[in-house]
């Protein structure tokens, strides 16, 4: 029997662009909160305008806005402090990543809110934290990548490269996501809000443990292997006859003989002194790489997918996009879902969250400022009232 969705009843606002707190309060809505996402009049998100690769809107606008409702609001209009308030007051959560300083610019510091509102919940997401020298650094997702060392251990030992995707930003959403939830259930303990301090510095850092961890106390760092993995070997990628790209991976010594025997058909490899063991795999790399190549090489992707499966040795296949938009297991799956933009319906992926009790709660892209009006009515504001804040463009 499916149930409502947890968060059901929850008001979170939104004064968020770009990424980091798009992506958490996405997650929020789609858990059942309401998230109002609070906009600049006429330009809304800049992240709207990115790029324009999904039916002329911007690919990342569409990732992390889904199921939210979008009020166009200027926070610095005379006239807004009576919405701010009346928003406020109907909001249980908070989430905001503006400029450093910009909220108690706003006089919506948590010491004030907190006055006034003592159970609201509020999350501030920064670059670099809310206290240091970096402070009032601006803080964009590759530049945190670099202060996190996450460009330190990874590409080629001749050339470092980014991540392909946003993930500083999303680490920190991703914290903030967690530690929102578990403000709700503390507030429900003891009836009182909370102030959430996430920084993606911070959020990185802790994504990158391990290598860190490797380098503790002065030891040398992971080196930069490419897509090969730093520490254990064979573990990375081959190329097959039909110019397909196979990722194998191999953690231990029995996985390690099965490879021997049944995939490279050499079981005398198992003894040979050069692969005794992870480390001294590691150390021969090279030519290890080059007597699985040799066989692969004279193989189809088929083939060598069938030789690793006979043998239990995981590896995947190195998938493009349009590889992933139409692959089996998500399909067998049942992952894609139609989802409503302001430019017709596109596709998107259900959120991995899976929970046998309740149903997402999925709802489209919000077109700028869609609901301002709507919302502005339920806040208690007449017609004529509307009206004007149209307008003077206080919304």
């Amino acid at each position: 029997m499916n149930h409502a969705p947890p968060l059901e009843g929850i008001t979170v606002l939104a004064f968020e662009h770009a990424i980091a707190a798009p992506l958490c309060t996405r997650q929020l809505a789609e858990l059942g909160a309401r998230v109002i996402k609070i906009e600049r009049r006429e330009v809304g998100d800049f992240s709207r305008h990115y790029d324009n690769r999904v039916r002329g809107q911007s690919s990342h606008f569409i990732w992390t806005n889904r199921s939210k409702q979008s009020f166009t609001l200027d926070i610095k209009h005379e006239l807004s402090k009576e919405i701010l308030d009346r928003l406020i007051s109907q909001a249980d959560v908070l989430v905001q990543n503006l400029a450093p300083n910009a909220m108690e610019k706003l006089g919506l510091s948590y010491e004030l809110l907190k006055e006034q509102h003592e159970q609201l919940i509020l999350c501030n997401i920064s670059g670099y934290g809310n206290d240091g020298p970096y402070q009032n650094k601006k803080a964009y997702d590759l530049l945190v990548q670099a202060e996190a060392g996450f460009l330190s251990v990874t590409g080629t030992e001749e050339q470092m490269v980014k991540a392909g995707i946003s993930v500083a930003d999303t680490a920190a959403g991703m914290q903030a996501f967690s530690a929102i939830l578990a403000a709700i259930i503390q507030r429900g303990k003891t009836g009182q809000g909370s102030c959430i301090d996430i920084s993606m510095l911070e959020a990185m850092v802790e994504w990158m443990g391990y290598p860190l961890f490797y380098a503790y106390d002065g030891a040398p760092p992971p080196p930069r292997m490419g897509a090969d993995h730093a520490s254990i070997y064979p573990y990375g990628v081959f190329h097959t006859s039909d110019e397909k790209v196979i990722l194998v991976g191999l953690q231990h010594e029995r996985e390690w003989e099965l490879f021997c025997r049944f995939v490279l058909e050499q079981p005398n490899l198992f003894d040979d002194p050069r692969f005794a063991n992870n480390a001294k795999r590691s150390e021969n790399r090279e030519a290890l790489r080059e007597i699985i190549q040799s066989l692969f090489s004279l193989l189809s992707a088929e083939q060598v997918s069938a030789k690793l499966d006979g043998a239990q040795i995981a590896y995947a296949n190195v998938n493009d996009m349009e590889s992933v938009w139409k692959h089996p297991q998500l399909a067998a799956l049942n992952r894609l879902v139609a989802t409503p933009t302001p430019e017709g319906v596109v596709s998107s992926f259900k959120p991995p969250t899976n929970n046998r009790d309740f149903e997402p709660k999925l709802s489209g892209v919000p077109g700028l400022g869609e609901h301002t009006r709507e919302i502005l009515g339920e806040l208690g504001f007449g017609v004529e009232e509307i009206d004007r804040f149209f307008k003077e463009e206080v919304v």
